[in-house]
């Protein structure tokens, strides 16, 4: 078993996190990356209330007494979400873990901690997490250029913006971004991260979701199969590579602002390729890391074989260092 400051402060098996992901984090799936020893996470947004949200909740505390957390993604917007009433109902409802990501999450920090309630916040560079922990945060997830979804506009991959972070943050850390097996947990660990956040690993189990030619897809994808888009908007995004990201790219290209993209990358749209599997009928997240990804395992079984191959990962290399190092 690994223990790691995570595992001891958060109360879980195994170093392993299912991060928020919008219409994929459901009841079903993190009740299932709980059970088996992970930290599962409900997408708070993907439910259409907050009422929805306690509701679902309610669903996955039948499926599991292990602890599971909530994503509560802050974004800034012309018609924001009521975020006080979905804080409420996940203070309500006795989660005890919530992780955030995008704007400043001081207010909801300052809530949910007067509840007991651990955050994680997530970040794309070290000055960003540096923000977090002087916050509060009981942990932060750094996501490397590799990850799917929003990947800042600094392009660190992983390998170097984990031990960055490491250097400089006294908090646990959770390394995201390119993750999907016991091998990249234990190089996470070899950095200095105390476990790591997966997105796109998890969208490729029985429980996901989505649409199974979407999971299948990804299994036959390559990590050349992604798309960087809104770089010119400064608000850079992975996405799967497919007709509408190659079309949103050549406009913005060619000068295009937002409102001529708006409608082809529209959240309705992405949602419909998760539900029907069309993967060309909209803009939809996905990380490179998916050019490691073979098969479709249940999340329970993905847990398990990601903690053992770790230890096996770490034995072997510990097994390479022939006389004990002495450090002066």
């Amino acid at each position: 078993m690994l223990k790691t400051r995570f595992t001891e402060e958060f109360g879980v098996e195994h170093p392993i996190v299912q991060g928020g992901m919008m219409w994929v984090g459901r009841a079903e799936l993190a009740a299932a990356v709980s059970a088996a020893g992970g930290l599962g996470i409900i997408t708070g947004l993907t439910q259409p209330t907050p009422e929805d949200l306690a509701k679902e909740i309610a669903r996955a505390r039948e499926m599991t007494d292990k602890p599971f957390g909530v994503n509560l993604t802050l974004t800034l917007s012309i018609n924001p979400p009521p975020y006080e009433e979905y804080r409420q109902a996940i203070i309500e409802s006795g989660v005890t873990i919530v992780e955030t990501a995008g704007s400043n999450p001081q207010v909801h920090v300052e809530h949910f901690q007067q509840h007991g309630i651990k955050v994680i916040h997530k970040c794309t560079s070290v000055r960003h997490a540096l923000k977090a922990q002087s916050l509060g945060v009981d942990a932060v997830s750094i996501d490397g250029f590799e990850c799917a979804g929003h990947p800042g506009e600094d392009d660190v991959p992983g390998l170097v913006l984990i031990p960055a972070a490491a250097d400089k943050l006294t908090v646990p850390i959770l390394a995201s971004g390119g993750f999907a097996d016991g091998r990249g947990l234990a190089a996470a660990l070899a950095l200095g991260a105390d476990g790591i956040n997966m997105g796109t690993r998890f969208m490729c189990t029985v429980e996901s979701p989505i649409h199974e030619r979407i999971k299948e897809q990804i299994v036959e994808a390559t990590e050349l199969d992604t798309q960087l888009i809104f770089r010119q908007l400064r608000n850079t995004m992975r996405a799967a590579k497919n007709s509408v990201s190659e079309e949103v790219v050549d406009i913005l290209g060619k000068g295009g602002r937002f409102k001529d993209v708006q409608e082809l990358v529209a959240g309705t749209r992405g949602r419909k390729v998760y539900e029907n599997g069309d993967p060309e009928a909209g803009i939809w997240t996905v990380g490179m890391v998916q050019g490691l990804i073979n098969d479709i395992p249940t999340a329970g079984e993905l847990v398990t074989r990601i903690a053992a191959e770790a230890e096996i990962v770490l034995r072997r290399n510990a097994a390479l260092v022939s006389d004990p190092v002495v450090v002066s």
